[in-house]
């Protein structure tokens, strides 16, 4: 069974390096457990959807609650899907601070990203926009 997971974190350090870090790990680690996503980072906040298998996807959340990179970790959606939208990327990145703003603000009240402070189906809706515009780097 498929399902979607989607969570807002904050940087306990949010410099390149540390962000290059969660990404490499993810890309190293999830191949195997066939996880899929991606990390959206931008003012010290992280925006991620993670698909898989249900017991990959609830272990891998469970260690990301855990690790000391991550604040103030919050469930902002989580559905059982059919098919992958993000199965393209063994981890994607979009670095907020390089896109138009205006795609940001289509789904937020401001141009700052605050996942916190909007439904986890706007925040679906904001990483689908991101896919949909090419923004979404990263290796498969």
């Amino acid at each position: 069974m498929l399902v979607r997971l989607i969570y807002a974190s904050r940087a306990a350090d949010a410099s390149a390096a540390a962000i290059e870090a969660i990404l490499t790990q993810a890309r190293e680690h999830n191949p195997a457990s066939g996880i899929t996503g991606v990390l959206c980072y931008g003012g010290g906040v992280f925006l991620q959807a993670i698909e898989g298998g249900r017991s990959q996807v609830s272990a891998l959340f469970g260690h990301i609650q855990r690790d000391p990179r991550h604040q103030d970790v919050e469930l902002l959606h989580y559905e059982e899907i059919g098919e992958r939208r993000f199965g393209g990327w063994t981890m994607g990145q979009v670095n907020l601070s390089r896109i138009n703003h205006a795609i940001v603000l289509k789904y937020s009240e401001t141009i700052e990203l605050d996942p916190y402070a909007v439904s986890g189906k706007m925040s679906l809706a904001l990483l689908e926009e991101l896919m949909a515009t090419a923004s979404i780097m990263g290796r498969a």
